[in-house]
């Protein structure tokens, strides 16, 4: 074993832990928050979540196994199962971000009618149609026999044995890729690029009342204006990044794997064993900072989390209390004899 190799494999234990923890503290918060899950997002979100966490659970270890033994792990059933899985998670995973860009974009720009348009029922439907876009390409695909152990990826996924189906699998890849990752990447630049707009001028109009009250209030500190002026700055760059992180999270974690995937594609162009594990653990990596860019880094799961942590840590309290009571009760006899 490399040293490359060994340091691929601890990247994918470091992946696999990281968003099982990540994922599972979400599913906690979820749970734990009547608010949370009151709102129409959290279905999107717990979606995206269950992916996340069954991807952790099986497409990376068998990857892992893959770098370790160099070879196909288990038996082709479990590889055809697992590769079936993955790209129903991966594509599943997509449209989730792009269902919550559509939730973003429908509550901004039409806020007064967002209730109407966004219930649970259509978020209910908006999930059936992932969940029935994501099924048709695996299954067409182990019909096919379009599945199994590919050694540049050290995984289990879409993988062509027979040359005589060489164009049916480049056209099926093609539109694969164009109607999950592309379509989805529209939809999430359509979509923010939206609100980002309306944001703007938002922003714009506090900053017009602003500057009005300060002129007006001649005598204010020059240290709270500046306050006042910073505050501007950060509010107009506010928006700005967590639609930047939105987008770009999505790009840099699925791009590589994709172009990868197009390229081999073709018989001219030579992709290194180690680029091909690489762009698999970028795919990968988005399981890791789904739950950041989307849940545990808001205000409202901040909270939930603090909520579950100050439970538990007053339940711990009181149980020590209670021992120590115990404790005291049994010695006084002791003391008395």
């Amino acid at each position: 074993m490399s040293i490359w190799e060994l340091l691929l494999a601890v990247v994918v234990v470091v992946l696999m832990l990281v968003a099982l923890l990540a994922n599972v503290l979400v599913l906690m918060c979820f749970l734990y928050s009547a608010d949370i899950r009151k709102q129409v997002p959290g279905l999107f979100i717990l979606n995206l979540t269950f992916c996340n966490l069954l991807m952790a659970v099986s497409s990376m270890p068998l990857t892992l196994a893959g770098i370790i033994y160099r070879s196909q792990p288990g038996g082709d059933q479990v590889c055809h199962a697992v590769g079936f899985l993955e790209t129903f998670l991966t594509t599943n995973s997509m449209l989730s971000m792009a269902a919550l860009s559509i939730d973003r974009w429908i509550a901004v720009v039409f806020p007064l009618s967002y209730h109407s348009k966004m219930r649970f029922r259509d978020a209910a439907l908006i999930l059936s149609y992932t969940w029935l876009h994501s099924a048709s390409f695996p299954i067409v695909a182990a019909s096919l026999s379009w599945v199994g152990f590919h050694h540049l990826y050290a995984s289990c996924t879409l993988y062509n044995k027979r040359p005589e189906d060489r164009t049916q699998f480049v056209i099926f890849t093609g539109v694969f890729h164009a109607l999950s990752f592309l379509l989805s990447l529209v939809v999430l630049c359509f979509t923010y690029l939206k609100v980002l707009k309306v944001a703007r001028f938002h922003c714009k109009r506090i900053d017009v009342i602003t500057m009005q009250t300060l002129v007006l209030l001649v005598d204010i500190h020059p240290s709270v204006r500046e306050r006042c002026l910073e505050e501007q700055r950060r509010r107009r760059q506010r928006a700005t990044k967590k639609i930047s992180t939105f987008i770009g999270t999505f790009i840099l974690c699925f791009a590589p794997y994709v172009i990868t995937r197009l390229v081999e594609l073709s018989s001219v162009v030579h992709i290194n064993a180690h680029w091909g594990i690489i762009s698999k653990c970028l795919a990968y990596s988005k399981a890791v900072s789904d739950p950041f860019v989307y849940s545990l880094l808001r205000h409202q799961y901040k909270k939930t989390w603090k909520d579950i942590i100050n439970k538990i840590l007053k339940r711990s309290s009181i149980n020590s209390s209670a021992l120590a009571g115990e404790a005291h009760n049994r010695n006084l006899p002791q003391l008395n004899e």
